[in-house]
């Protein structure tokens, strides 16, 4: 996975192997998405929308903690996807990131707790699938105009036949500035925090101490501590099995 100029973004580019028959891909795989970004994303709900050509869905967020970090990928049709940062306080405030995702190349995009994500149909059936951390939690989930000047965000409304088509509630969502205002956006230092707590969720540090990364008696009795058995420390080599 690249990152992307926001922090907390990703860039994922599968290999595509095509033949006669079609072709195949696979789409996530948490080894690795685990070792570029330090911690495992759990998967609480798999989310799909289907939008025509010229809808815009967007720009959602959600309170930090938990937060929804997203994994999100275009299965079929195209869509430009965009990754904007609400986080108060972070050094790219305001600054959105738009890439393309289509069932050519097959691309995905990763977005961590507290970034915005939005996205614009570019074709008729577009289909869009998300990994979410979290299950949807309406009280709290929130939205910020993606119409807004001040993001300015270049939706393609070339492509897609002129003005967006947006649900009642994206469009009475306020501006950036509004939901700043009123204290709703989450704060870059809460995000980066609960980052650093999922990099040291019991799964982690044990898959750190299995690795050699980490094997100081500290965190061997910090993973005890969150819940793994003394089995699983055996099986990683560290501590004995006898009493």
């Amino acid at each position: 996975m690249d990152s992307l100029g926001i922090e907390g973004s990703w860039l994922s580019t599968p290999q595509v192997h095509r033949d006669d028959r079609g072709h195949f891909l696979e789409l996530f795989r948490g080894a690795e998405f685990a070792a570029d970004l330090g911690y495992q994303l759990d998967v609480a709900q798999v989310n799909c929308s289907v939008s025509r050509r010229g809808v815009l869905r967007g720009i959602h967020y959600a309170d930090v903690p938990p937060g929804q970090a997203k994994y999100v990928s275009c299965v079929s049709g195209a869509i430009l996807d965009v990754i904007a940062d609400l986080r108060a306080g972070s050094p790219t405030f305001g600054q959105w990131e738009a890439v393309r995702l289509d069932d050519v190349d097959r691309r995905a995009v990763f977005l961590s707790e507290g970034l915005g994500h939005a996205f614009m149909a570019l074709t008729d059936a577009a289909t869009v699938m998300y990994l979410c951390s979290t299950p949807y939690a309406p009280g709290r989930e929130h939205g910020v105009h993606p119409l807004d000047p001040a993001l300015g965000i270049a939706w393609p409304l070339d492509e897609t036949g002129g003005a967006p088509v947006l649900s009642a509630k994206d469009a009475a969502a306020p501006t950036l500035e509004e939901a700043l205002l009123a204290g709703q956006l989450p704060r870059y230092d809460d995000c980066i925090a609960y980052r650093r707590e999922l990099r040291t969720a019991p799964g982690d540090l044990l898959a750190r101490l299995v690795h050699g990364q980490q094997r100081d008696r500290d965190a061997v009795l910090r993973v005890h501590s969150l819940g793994l058995v003394a089995q699983d420390l055996q099986v990683a080599g560290l501590v004995r099995g006898d009493p």
